[in-house]
């Protein structure tokens, strides 16, 4: 595709009574992870839910790969991981069955599942080493292995962006670990990836782009240019401490 991954200019953004983003500009490089750090309320979580359409004060444009974020959805180009899935533990739903939700865009008004379909399934249970649980109970899991289900929605999808919500909190180092292996596969296959965090330990290996943020973009470039002291005590402040 030609046009850039993502594409912000101005974009003012918030809830009724709340701003949360303020004049944010920003522009992704196709096939790089870029991530998005700031502290907790720093707007991050905001900020996905623009690129997605789902914030109802936003002033600006939200661009995805030349399109608005609701032409984007529908024509499968972006796949989300949030920070917060809300799942029943008594509800009886397998982790293969919410791999293949990765699917249902490009099924029919049925949902029946093709051998495409069953593929894509496959490979993304075992790119997360999941394949083993997958007749387990999404319930049952521990916190990492139901990150890494839902992150393995997100690679059945097979959209050329994805976004995830600050992925490793509350997880394991071996299921971090693996997360990250698994985004830079998708970025050596050229998936675009923005990634949101507040941990700054080990961003150096995980990112080629760093964008600090504040309610405003604050620095944007290689983490070796953004993530000095002074901006990081501009982005974080006593929390840094």
């Amino acid at each position: 595709m030609k046009d850039a991954p993502v594409v912000v200019d101005s974009l003012t953004a918030g809830y009724p009574g709340v701003t949360a983003l303020e004049e944010v500009s920003l522009r992704l490089q196709s096939g790089r992870i870029t991530a998005l750090l700031g502290a907790n309320g720093s707007g991050k979580s905001t900020l996905f839910s623009a690129l997605l359409g789902l914030v109802p004060d936003l002033r600006g444009t939200v661009r995805i790969f030349g399109r608005d974020s609701a032409q984007a959805r529908r024509r499968n180009l972006v796949s989300y991981v949030p920070q917060h899935e809300q799942v029943d533990p008594t509800f009886p739903i397998t982790v293969e069955q919410v791999v293949m939700m990765g699917r249902y865009p490009h099924m029919g008004f049925l949902r029946v599942a093709r051998s495409q379909d069953r593929a894509a399934v496959e490979k993304a249970l075992a790119q997360t080493q999941l394949s083993a649980y997958r007749r387990r109970s999404v319930g049952e899991l521990s916190g990492g292995q139901r990150k890494r289900a839902f992150v393995a929605r997100a690679l059945a999808q097979g959209a050329p962006l994805m976004l995830l919500d600050e992925p490793f909190a509350g997880v394991d180092r071996g299921s971090e670990a693996l997360i990250i292996e698994v985004l830079h596969a998708l970025r050596e296959a050229g998936t675009t990836v923005l990634i949101s965090t507040h941990h700054l330990e080990g961003v150096h290996q995980l990112a080629d782009q760093v964008v600090l943020l504040h309610r405003r973009v604050l620095a944007a470039g290689p983490p070796d240019e953004v993530l000095t002291d002074e901006q990081l005590a501009r982005a974080f402040g006593e929390a840094l401490r």
